[in-house]
């Protein structure tokens, strides 16, 4: 079989490259990404190639080309570096999934593997408790990365709507975490103390990198299709991480929040911008038993063990 890989350099692409190469040595892996694989790839059952996803017409001619069976569609974009513009983002995010969608419709491939996240759901305060796959997505107009989410999924359901041959496996993941994992949601865990948000829980779901990347190479000996939430059990509060970290927990008001963020943001002294707020205090809780009972996968870790597993990587004593 022949699988296209898109995002090949990224952090859960290298580990889906690694393990189909030891699981799958009779594939051909064509390994897709803006940036250079590295020498480690080159090997027989591998073809690294350079891919801007968001060049429509370049897109194309790859599929023309490698006539792959399947597709795992990685690239994304979750931290934008600074300068990043919206239009840049939007036109790997949304069109990069358009032109691939229509490129594996065009010449016939039998799977499409895409990793959404469980931010197309959005950040909102009548969120369920426990958000399953039947819940709406609405992103977040102020966050480009959830709004970007939910319109891939637009174009997913409306291509599933008119080429129901084409299976799609759809994956939603909570926060991800793993050995090597250095992103914004992990740099909290690392200040003097634990910030949140008064008067809301701030809930997360975890699930470790292997657990993803055992998934989607299941997804693919299966060709699997539908939609699944990717999260372990349970789910752990800002107040109970603070307590395992064993540092002071600081719930601020709301309005403090959003006001800092929106006099430091444009100074140049954060990222982050009052956005950040509901990305905090309406995290979407997910769901994991369509996972567990009709994909029949059970994650390797909790939510909890999976916080623990990241904490003994990073050599961090969990003292709660």
């Amino acid at each position: 079989m022949r699988v296209l890989i898109t995002g090949a350099a990224g952090f859960i692409g290298q580990q889906v490259l690694a393990d189909l190469t030891v699981y799958h040595p009779e594939w051909s892996l064509i390994a897709s990404d803006i940036r250079p694989l590295g020498q480690q790839w080159l090997k027989p059952n591998v073809e690294a190639l350079t891919l801007d996803i968001a060049d429509a017409a370049a897109v194309r001619d790859c599929v023309a080309r490698w006539r792959p069976q399947a597709i795992v569609h990685l690239a994304s974009v979750v931290t934008p570096p600074p300068g990043m513009s919206e239009a840049r983002l939007h036109a790997i995010d949304v069109g990069g999934t358009r032109a691939l969608l229509e490129a594996a419709i065009e010449y016939e491939v039998d799977q499409l593997v895409v990793t959404s996240s469980g931010a197309a759901y959005g950040y909102y305060p009548e969120n369920a408790e426990w958000i399953d796959e039947s819940h709406p997505l609405r992103g977040h107009a102020q966050f480009a990365y959830a709004k970007h989410k939910r319109e891939v999924e637009i174009l997913l359901a409306e291509a599933r709507e008119r080429h129901p041959w084409l299976r799609q496996l759809v994956l939603r993941p909570g926060t991800i975490l793993g050995k090597r994992v250095d992103n914004q949601i992990t740099a909290l865990f690392r200040k003097r103390a634990v910030m949140g948000v008064k008067g809301s829980d701030s809930r997360f779901v975890f699930i470790w990198d292997q657990d993803v990347v055992n998934i989607i190479r299941l997804g693919l000996e299966r060709a699997a299709e539908g939609i699944y939430n990717l999260a372990g059990d349970g789910a752990l509060s800002l107040r109970e991480i603070a307590e395992i970290l064993g540092k002071p927990y600081r719930p601020l008001p709301p309005g403090l929040i959003r006001g800092v963020l929106g006099l430091l943001k444009p100074l140049g002294l954060t990222q982050y911008g009052p956005e950040q707020l509901d990305f905090l205090r309406y995290r979407p809780v997910l769901a994991n038993r369509r996972l567990k009972e009709e994909f029949g996968y059970q994650p390797r870790y909790s939510s909890r063990e999976a916080f623990l597993a990241f904490l003994a990587a990073q050599g961090i004593e969990a003292r709660g």
